[in-house]
């Protein structure tokens, strides 16, 4: 598989994303369906949007892992959420775990007016091998 990051500035870069990602000879592609703080018993969070977001992130690791695919190689993330001004609170714990897996994705960040019963944010991904 090949992977070629377009980027025509630079500003992004701070906001732990890209602008675009070619991918060529991809042997495998993975859609995630929206990841959220839902626990192994199938209830949703009530927590606050960081301990949301950590389960969340969690949670679509294991989906990834479970399929044979790797975090890096996620070429699409997009971010749904009750409240971007919340969610920025902690987005760090967001930046570090992009950081972390050298992720490079295209992303979208979405305010919506709310997610399945008491959940604040759910993590959209596309992965390739």
């Amino acid at each position: 598989m090949e992977k070629r990051i377009i980027n025509p500035w630079q500003w992004q870069d701070q906001r732990s994303y890209v602008q675009a990602v070619e991918v060529k000879h991809a042997q495998g592609t993975l859609y995630c369906s929206g990841q959220a703080a839902v626990s192994v018993d199938g209830k949703s969070s009530a927590a606050d949007m960081k301990t949301q977001l950590v389960q969340a992130i969690q949670n679509l690791e294991k989906v990834i892992g479970e399929a044979g695919y790797d975090c890096k190689n996620i070429v699409r993330l997009n971010i749904l959420t009750t409240s971007s001004a919340e969610l920025f609170t902690c987005f760090d714990i967001f930046q570090e775990w992009i950081t972390k897996h050298g992720i490079k994705q295209a992303s979208t960040l979405i305010e919506v007016k709310s997610l399945f019963e008491t959940l604040k944010i759910e993590l959209e991904a596309t992965v390739v091998r």
